[in-house]
């Protein structure tokens, strides 16, 4: 991969990697549903337990909420190796 999340397509983002990302972002799933209008803690548990995905859209707030706290080299790791 080697993009640091420019180049990182939220589709191929596993379940445990989201939970890794927001995790290691320093999120707790009440922080995410107060950073999103209209997205609740369900609604991130279920995407990090596989049962229910996000909209595209969702996926990619979802994501750029992420990223400014990462490193590339966390973004990388736990996309590819999750």
């Amino acid at each position: 991969m080697g993009a640091g999340g420019d180049e990182v397509d939220v589709h191929d983002i596993s379940p445990m990697a989201w939970r890794l990302l927001r995790v290691a972002a320093g999120y707790s799933q009440r922080d995410v549903e107060k950073q999103l209008d209209d997205i609740m803690q369900a609604h991130i548990s279920m995407l990090e337990s596989d049962t229910r995905s996000l909209s595209d859209d969702r996926l990619q707030q979802l994501f750029d909420i992420y990223r400014p706290n990462l490193t590339d080299e966390q973004i990388d790791a736990l996309v590819v190796n999750f």
